[in-house]
């Protein structure tokens, strides 16, 4: 791997930029494919044990994990496009289904009371999550990106959980309030939240040893193992 002289009291730091990383593609669209995945089935309110939580909780942290790795490898620049990426693919999500689910049935068609239920509720799942996203995948992006220049690379276990803790707990605070308040007493939904939240950020611990796996086979396989000593701005809304 080529070398990068930070000048930051940190050894020899890592760092490639290929022109078309071969595994940054593939790696946004399942990024987005869980995302989308995740909203569509948040509708549902799950029991796993003495929890009750929207069933997006099945692969929505995979996200978070996916921004970890992407963060960690990549750099925060390459991740804020994807995290626009996915923005863009909730709405238009959004829209189609809330458009499949007022345009009139065909008369033989006997599905429409149920497939009204399910989208015409799916544009404030989304509105929820598009607040929770936007704000959780930055938040968790930026501490992931500070946390790594800050222990000069080492301990990525400390940087995957500390960044979901921030990360989860905004999102999950924005989604829950947006999503089903008034459709919920508030004890169930303070326990949907509070929930949500340990679940989550107990997924990433117990997942950590498989981000370490992917993390290293991604950084032998494109040669790359970026810093963001190079970010001028952590802004959603700039691209320096």
């Amino acid at each position: 791997m080529a070398k990068y002289d930070a000048s930051h009291n940190s050894a020899d730091v890592k760092d490639a930029a290929p022109e078309n990383p071969k595994l940054l593609l593939p790696l946004a669209m399942l990024f987005v494919a869980m995302l989308l995945i995740a909203n569509t089935i948040a509708v549902k309110i799950v029991s796993i044990g003495p929890f009750n939580i929207p069933a997006g909780i099945l692969c929505f942290p995979i996200t978070y994990i996916f921004g970890d790795v992407l963060v960690e490898v990549y750099g925060y620049r390459q991740t804020r496009k994807i995290i626009w990426t996915g923005l863009a693919c909730q709405v238009l999500m959004a829209g189609f289904y809330y458009l499949s689910a007022v345009l009139k049935p065909a008369v033989f068609w006997q599905g429409q009371e149920a497939w009204a239920q399910f989208f015409t509720m799916s544009p404030r799942i989304v509105l929820g999550s598009l607040m929770g996203y936007f704000s959780g995948e930055f938040t968790n992006a930026f501490v992931m990106s500070k946390m790594k220049i800050w222990s000069q690379g080492k301990h990525l276990w400390m940087r995957t959980i500390g960044s979901t803790v921030a990360g989860e707990g905004v999102d999950t605070l924005f989604f829950n309030m947006v999503a089903f308040a008034g459709i919920f007493a508030w004890n169930q939904l303070g326990s949907i939240i509070l929930s949500g939240y340990i679940l989550k950020v107990v997924y990433e611990v117990v997942i950590t040893p498989v981000t370490y796996a992917v993390v290293g086979r991604l950084k032998s396989a494109e040669r790359i193992d970026h810093f963001d000593y190079d970010v001028k701005s952590y802004s959603p809304f700039t691209t320096h």
